[in-house]
């Protein structure tokens, strides 16, 4: 029975990341074309709601890290789907940029950020042992959801115009997720014991801060293909319908990647598993410039979708195995708010590059280039937890 309710609480995460994070990361792909031409605004104006979404994530993530050890998970999970659900109503109703980063920052904050870290640190807390699996199952979960969420908007959009599909979004949320959102449950004594009984193999004062570089840059490198590979596709004549048909594929691939991965990590360690992952995304990051065709990009991105998946759940696996279980929806809050101050980055990045360049070719080599120096900063965490008996700890890891 016990068994039964962690994979339903997994279920349920993956949903919820599906729909919340599926819109906040990458949801707004969809509407830059929209947008540009219905509005007037510019393709770095549009791409900056979306990067003060992820700063607010960031900013919410150090602050619900702390709550959430106080609240448990239900109540941080109601919270998160109201607030998403009302910030997508009240985004169709405005007129300027500046009304839509409030309301982005927002539901980052509030939503995102007080989801993300919570959740998994809660579905790793049911499952003492092969906590990479399923944590790659939840990760799953809002791959589907960075695939699904633009490839549906691409449709609302096209049917009701960019605000009204800001209205199916935010009430889709609010009847799919509520419910969801009120059968979460901690993790019982039993099982939060057994994982609170894993010892990091580094110092939290040496892994902590080296983990939060690390994962700036691997999030700069990773937003600039997840929020311009469906423009990019665009500009070359290619129908918006297909661009998110693009965008699907690669993250259905994904699904499949997360998984995988999540069981890589049980097998080798998370920190083996992020450079093999981080290695494959820095090289498929270039390599998108050299496409042209939608049957290429199409190619090309289940291949890369496979590939990137890992990369979170890697990321995620390895600030859980890092972290002292009494702090860690804390620390892994502060890590993890370094990577989606990345993912704003990396989203920014490539709209202003482009602005400046008229082309995306600089941008996604800025972005591979950040891929570069995460992998080294994930190397220099595998020489050093090698050098404090790193296999001793192997099931800490897990």
């Amino acid at each position: 029975m016990l068994r039964y309710r962690a994979w339903c609480t997994t279920g349920s995460a993956a949903l919820m990341l599906a729909m919340i994070m599926g819109t906040l990361v990458n949801g707004l792909t969809a509407f830059f074309v929209a947008m540009e031409a219905a509005e007037g605004w510019g393709r770095s104006e549009i791409a900056a709601i979306n990067s003060f979404g992820l700063l607010g994530i960031a900013a919410g993530s150090v602050i619900m890290g702390f709550v959430s050890d106080r609240l448990g998970i239900r109540p941080i999970c109601l919270i998160a789907v109201a607030v998403m659900g009302a910030c997508l109503l009240l985004t169709a109703y405005a007129h300027a940029p500046w009304q839509l980063y409030v309301i982005f920052f927002l539901a980052g904050a509030l939503s995102g950020g007080a989801l993300f870290a919570p959740i998994f640190a809660t579905v790793g807390n049911w499952f003492p042992t092969s906590a990479g699996l399923a944590i790659g199952v939840a990760a799953a979960g809002q791959a589907v959801g960075q695939g699904g969420v633009p490839f549906l908007s691409a449709y609302l959009i096209e049917r009701f115009g960019w605000r009204g599909a800001m209205i199916a979004l935010g009430t889709a949320i609010l009847v799919t997720l509520l419910p969801l959102a009120a059968f979460m449950r901690d993790a019982p004594a039993a099982a939060a014991s057994g994982a609170a009984a894993q010892i990091p193999p580094i110092r939290p004062s040496v892994a902590v801060p080296i983990l939060s570089v690390a994962v700036f840059f691997c999030c700069a490198c990773m937003a600039v293909p997840l929020m311009h590979l469906m423009p990019m596709i665009q500009g070359l004549c290619i129908p918006a319908t297909d661009a998110g048909g693009v965008m699907l594929a690669m993250l259905l691939a994904a699904i499949v990647g997360r998984i995988a991965y999540g069981k890589l990590c049980d097998m080798i360690g998370p920190l083996s598993s992020w450079a093999v992952a981080s290695s494959l995304q820095t090289a498929g990051v270039l390599a998108f410039t050299q496409f042209a065709s939608f049957r290429g990009f199409l190619i090309f991105s289940i291949v890369y979708g496979f590939a990137y998946a890992g990369v979170m759940t890697s990321v995620l696996v390895s600030a859980r195995a890092l972290t002292p279980p009494a702090r860690r929806g804390a620390l892994m809050g502060i890590i993890l708010a370094f990577a989606w101050i990345g993912h704003a980055f990396g989203g920014y990045q490539g709209a202003a590059t482009f602005d400046l360049t008229g082309s995306y070719t600089t941008a996604f080599a800025i972005g591979s280039a950040a891929g570069v120096l995460n992998l080294a900063l994930v190397m220099t965490l595998l020489v050093l937890s090698h050098r404090r008996n790193l296999p001793a700890a192997a099931g800490a890891l897990t």
